[in-house]
């Protein structure tokens, strides 16, 4: 998909598959390796299969809408620079900072992750129980937290030392992340039985009455299946659009687009393998009843003494690899937005190392304040990818939407029905799984706007009525998920 004879923007840039490790590392984090026990508890194999269907059709859509206006406009600063283009610096303002609250609220999810499989008994949690994880929660303990804040800012201190070094080994991070997920793969599919996941396929028998049992409620129809799949798939697809961000870096800014879809197709191959086969590997009650991340529990039963073991150091380097990718990418993001004069200007400036200290800092210390809030939490695992998703999906909904007009202009009306197509999965998407989650995202933008404020007036354009009245809008939207949450309609604690 390289093209050579694509002129070089950046010498010393991500190469081409600098920038699919990119997307495939940024997607493939701690959500591949819960799949199988989050589709388990809400889907029966046929349903699950129908969802990732729809799912893959979506993100395809969003992947040639990416594709289309990284061919068109390569001079844009990926694609949070989409919505300010489209339809204005406010409505740019809002797809940067949805992006840069998804990434650094997906750092929880990803601490939060690593504290429970270092508490598995297949790891640290064989001999030390409890000290990492809350048994019953998942959630981090004290340990857990202490170990963790390690990490990030251990990651935070190698991105602040440069960023393309950080892309080299994340690529190298990746080749080992996709190795295990293949050995995983590949010993579900040696161990794979035909009788066990056939048996009760759209789930309105058995199945159905293991998830009774077990959740206390039911799995519904097929279509409600479904529906309870798509947030979850949605959340593992996070970072599809890592190359795009990182274009202004690339070597070649032409190649982010063929870069965006290899990876679909790589990530697509994974997730399927990975979530679906392993119905066939375990009866459906034990993959129910199987300890968060599932994986391992799955694993250790095709290869028992050492699989558990195994996994749970993939998953952990695993994630570590994804951590590292959302850290790099919310930095890039603010420092874009404050060259747009969308975020103050110190929010853009670089160290010696060409990397957006400031920002970094910023990442980092609201990275921590939330691991610690997490353990209060219901779930925090669950509770920090449903927010890192709903806020996302607003920058993709921006994307898709400047694809549309954008191929208006050009009268391509092939490319307009992919972008309209694009928009609506990821609308239709978050208001029939995560409506309250978003409402709760806009309590994020409250602060935001006197960021957006302060850099318009720096910048000496200020800030007009109709952004005003929007700016409103949301800040009432996030106000009204207070009483929604206290009262547990929105499911935080």
């Amino acid at each position: 998909m390289a093209n050579d004879n694509t002129k070089v923007d950046n010498p010393n840039g991500v190469s081409f598959f600098g920038l699919v490790g990119m997307v495939v590392s940024s997607c493939i984090g701690s959500g591949v390796f819960a799949l199988t026990g989050q589709l388990a508890n809400v889907a029966s194999p046929g349903a699950a299969l129908v969802a990732w269907l729809v799912c893959g059709l979506g993100f395809l859509f969003l992947a040639l809408a990416l594709a289309y206006v990284g061919s068109k406009r390569p001079e844009l600063d990926g694609v949070c620079a989409y919505a300010e283009e489209g339809f204005g610096p406010f409505h740019g303002f809002i797809s940067g900072w949805g992006y840069w609250l998804s990434a650094w609220l997906g750092n929880v999810g990803f601490a939060t992750m690593i504290a429970q499989v270092l508490g598995s008994k297949y790891c640290l949690g064989g001999m030390l129980p409890g000290v990492f994880s809350n048994p019953e929660t998942g959630n981090p303990a004290v340990v857990g937290v202490v170990v963790v804040s390690v990490l990030l800012w251990a990651i935070t201190f190698l991105v602040i030392n440069g960023v393309e070094s950080a892309a080299f080994l994340n690529a190298v991070v990746m080749v080992v992340k996709c190795a295990a997920i293949l050995l995983f793969i590949l010993f579900a599919v040696v161990s794979f039985n035909a009788g066990i996941f056939t048996a009760d396929f759209w789930g309105t028998a058995q199945r159905n009455a293991v998830i009774m049992a077990a959740n206390k409620t039911d799995l519904g129809s097929v279509a409600h299946q479904v529906t309870q799949c798509i947030l979850v798939m949605m959340w593992v697809f996070i970072g599809i659009e890592g190359a795009s961000v990182m274009s202004n870096r690339a070597k070649k800014k032409s190649e982010v687009g063929s870069a965006t879809i290899l990876g679909l197709v790589v990530l697509l191959v994974l997730y399927i393998g990975a979530s679906v086969i392993p119905y066939g590997v375990l009866p459906y009650k034990e993959l129910v009843a199987a300890p968060k991340p599932a994986t391992i529990t799955v694993f250790e039963h095709m290869l028992p003494g050492f699989g558990g073991a195994f996994i749970s150091w993939a998953i952990i380097i695993s994630v570590a690899g994804s951590w590292l990718s959302f850290t790099m990418l919310p930095a890039e993001v603010s420092s874009m937005m404050a060259d747009h004069h969308e975020l103050p200007a110190k929010w853009g400036e670089l160290n010696k190392k060409n990397s957006p200290q400031y920002s970094l800092l910023i990442v980092g210390a609201l990275t921590e304040i939330f691991i610690i809030v997490a353990t209060f939490a219901a779930d925090a695992y669950t509770f920090a990818i449903s927010m890192c998703t709903v806020t996302i999906v607003v920058t993709w909904a921006y994307a898709a939407a400047y694809q549309v007009k954008l191929a208006k202009a050009n009268n391509d009306t092939g490319q307009m029905i992919i972008g309209v197509l694009a928009l609506l999965f990821q609308v239709v998407g978050v208001l029939f799984t995560g409506w309250g989650f978003l409402l709760l995202a806009c309590l994020g933008y409250i602060p935001g706007f006197f960021f957006y404020k302060q850099a318009r007036d720096a910048e000496g354009s200020g800030i007009v009525k109709n952004e005003v009245i929007l700016a409103v809008v949301i800040a009432i939207a996030g106000i009204i998920s207070i009483p929604l949450t206290a009262v547990g309609i929105i499911p935080v604690f």
